[in-house]
């Protein structure tokens, strides 16, 4: 039986380009998106769309990190960064536009994003296919697509009224292309108080680098001017699964074993959140 398009993904395929080819135009066909020349992407019985080509990226979410990921953001004790990232996106935004979201995850800030734009249509970029099986049903407007943020992305150049970026490494070139002249960048990052609590506590967590901010601005200056920083910082009350789950969804996963968490009985009940969103305009 032939596998129907997933709707959100019907919605974005104009947005698609080969990303063997680079020719402008991707086609459902016998369960697959093809361009004219013949290239061809399957497309996930999950609802996404693989267009990674070569060699695969390594550093996606596993099973384990995304669990942990929709366990954690399901308290809401990121409610707050995520409404921030939608009302700078939805400042953005006409009531048709388009919000790609580089390094998606589960989708969760993306779907915020729409929720807040109920005209507005998402496509959502990751290299995990344990997240893009999440991201592909996050939002009945959002789309997802397997990629790697630091390869030319397969969309067209102009396809964006917004670029999200939320704790997601960055690709400044290609988040200038593919945004509209009037598109905004919205980059989303901890602070160094983010999480200082619980480093405290679990030595081995990845650590904010000081110079975070300075090479951010060196990055992205070329391309991208600031409109407008909003921090937002809170204490977040947390049960001690909420604790583990927020060390597993994270990179410092790699880094902390169990036994690490679990020698330390006194784990913090409440953590500082501090993350700063900016609003960027292309130059």
């Amino acid at each position: 039986m032939p596998m129907t398009l997933p709707p959100a993904l019907d919605l974005s395929l104009d947005l698609l380009r080969c990303p063997t080819c680079r020719t402008r135009h991707l086609r459902p066909a016998h369960g697959a998106l093809r361009c004219p020349v013949g290239h061809a992407f399957d497309i996930a019985r999950h609802g996404y769309a693989g267009l990674l080509t070569g060699t695969r990226a390594t550093s996606g979410d596993d099973a384990a990190m995304v669990q942990a990921r929709d366990r954690f953001l399901s308290t809401g004790a990121y409610s707050p960064i995520r409404e921030a990232g939608a009302r700078l996106a939805a400042d953005a935004v006409s009531a048709q536009g388009t919000v790609v979201d580089v390094g998606c995850g589960t989708g969760y800030y993306l779907a915020g994003a729409l929720d807040r734009l109920p005209g507005a249509r998402g496509l959502g970029l990751d290299t995990s296919v344990r997240a893009l099986r999440a991201a592909a049903r996050a939002h009945r407007r959002a789309a997802a697509v397997a990629w790697d943020v630091f390869r030319p992305f397969p969309l067209v150049d102009g396809a964006a009224d917004v670029v999200l970026d939320v704790f997601a490494p960055r690709n400044p070139a290609e988040f200038h292309r593919v945004l509209r002249p009037t598109g905004r960048l919205v980059v989303i990052r901890p602070t160094g108080r983010h999480l200082a609590e619980l480093r405290g506590h679990v030595p081995a967590m990845v650590t904010v680098d000081p110079a975070k901010e300075q090479r951010l601005h060196r990055a992205l200056n070329p391309f991208f001017e600031a409109v407008v920083t909003e921090q937002v910082e809170y204490l977040a009350v947390l049960s001690r699964p909420d604790v583990l789950d927020l060390v597993a969804m994270t990179p410092s996963a790699r880094h902390v074993s169990r036994a690490d968490l679990d020698e330390d009985g006194l784990l913090p009940d409440r953590v500082t959140v501090s993350v700063l969103a900016t609003a960027y305009r292309p130059r």
